[in-house]
């Protein structure tokens, strides 16, 4: 995992896992196609499931309970299957856990560990801890869209999806700052990930990676 040396907002994580910061950077201009979606539209299953539980519905998950300032928007409906439509909504739960333990400035929070293992969880570590390094958090509106959801075997599968980080910015904490970037091409990223579901019944993130100004999510 990397850190290029641009403000903030620009940060990209890249590696086997690579996040991207959750606010516009519209300073990141990586070549199109350059950073392959490892798993998109594939049969990977290189994932290490564990087995699913006989009442996945029972899981305890953690309450996700985020500032006034922050809102998501999820266009992906459901699907009618109940294995996609259970991998979506830990999906939107996920997103938001990764936001809390900005918020908390806690880089260990237990509500995205819930839905994090392995890799995922360590390059996701990685990335909160910068922000809490910069004193700073996420602040505005979110988007998802065109999510596509595979269930590859009983308890792996993967989702694709974009985000529109168009409305999204890094607020400085001390002093209190909000860091507005204009809206580029940069604002829009494509995210594949890899998932296994627990034994508690939980879809969790194992692998993922991210392509800002991807066409595929282009407004």
């Amino acid at each position: 995992m990397t850190r290029r040396p641009v403000r903030l907002t620009a940060l990209t994580l890249t590696a086997a896992v690579a996040l991207t910061l959750s606010a516009c950077g519209g300073d990141d201009n990586p070549s199109e196609g350059k950073d392959k979606i490892a798993g998109a539209n594939t049969g990977d299953s290189s994932l290490s499931p564990s087995p699913a539980t006989s009442d996945p519905s029972a899981a305890t998950r953690p309450k996700i309970d985020l500032p006034s300032d922050l809102s998501y928007k999820f266009e992906w409906p459901k699907t009618g299957d109940k294995d996609k439509d259970a991998v979506l909504a830990d999906s939107e739960q996920s997103i938001k856990a990764v936001d809390l333990a900005i918020v908390n400035q806690d880089a260990l929070d237990k509500a995205y560990l819930t839905y994090y293992e392995g890799e995922a969880a360590a390059s996701t570590q990685e990335f909160i801890q910068a922000y809490v390094d910069e004193n700073a958090r996420v602040t505005g509106s979110y988007r998802y869209y065109d999510a596509v959801a595979q269930v590859r075997t009983k308890d792996t599968a993967s989702l694709v999806y974009c985000e529109d980080q168009s409305r999204a910015y890094d607020m400085y904490l001390k002093p209190q700052k909000v860091i507005k970037t204009p809206v580029t091409k940069n604002s829009y990223v494509l995210y594949n990930t890899q998932l296994a579901r627990t034994d508690k019944g939980i879809w969790v993130v194992q692998k993922m990676l991210s392509q800002r100004g991807s066409t595929k999510c282009q407004p």
